[in-house]
């Protein structure tokens, strides 16, 4: 009880919120109280979510109720800029909770691994993290509002494993931007955490091969 009042007059903004970690995360702080600002690449999957959060939904980020569904590309600077300044529009207030949950994978042995592969997942998974924490933070400061951005990696990022070698470096560095954002963003009464999951069955999961997936849970089981 003591939760759903505190985020009661909360606005959240999620990333990569069409699925997996993302969806959950918005199913769960529309139940604790707060208003969700849902995101994703496919605009159509965030409108979906809202399906699941219990109250009216939106068109075009425009709410008839509580929350809202947004389309961008966080690994774009214009379009994450944008995207802060629709849900600021739409509200009348910026995010005071940040969830960066958007991520992908392109796994593939270092030996073997394109650079297309290697760039795409940093950009998603790091810079897109980086954008969207600075656009947040950008928001609350100049608004001078207090809040709390809470950026997802993985435990990969701390033990890396096989085949990801660029999921792995993206993770890491979530965390080291994560931990340098905190000290810099507290004088501004703004936390910053990061979230590092284990393995989890999300739809991003599904697309790993299996030997890759067997051979994953074999290290873990032995590790």
């Amino acid at each position: 009880m003591a939760t759903q009042l505190r985020l009661r007059s909360a606005l959240a903004l999620i990333t990569g919120a069409g699925s997996g970690i993302g969806r959950a995360v918005c199913v769960r702080l529309a139940r604790e109280g707060a208003t969700v600002a849902a995101c994703d690449l496919d605009g159509a999957a965030a409108r979906e979510t809202l399906g699941l959060l219990g109250g009216p939904g939106n068109v075009e980020g425009v709410p008839r109720g509580a929350h809202a569904a947004f389309q961008a590309d966080v690994s774009e600077a214009v379009a994450t800029r944008r995207l802060l300044e629709q849900v600021q529009v739409c509200f009348s207030r910026p995010p005071s909770i940040v969830v960066s949950c958007a991520g992908i994978i392109r796994d593939g042995f270092l030996l073997h691994m394109s650079e297309d592969d290697w760039d795409k997942v940093i950009s998603v998974n790091l810079k897109g993290i980086f954008l969207v924490t600075q656009a947040a933070a950008q928001a609350l400061v100049s608004n001078g509002c207090h809040g709390s951005i809470i950026n997802i990696s993985s435990i990969v990022g701390k033990v890396g494993n096989m085949g990801q070698t660029n999921y792995a470096a993206s993770k890491a560095g979530v965390i080291g931007l994560t931990q340098t954002v905190a000290r810099e963003l507290g004088r501004h009464g703004i936390r910053c955490n990061s979230v590092l999951p284990g393995f989890i069955t999300t739809p991003m999961m599904q697309k790993v091969p299996q030997k890759v997936l067997d051979q994953m849970w074999q290290m873990w089981s032995h590790s």
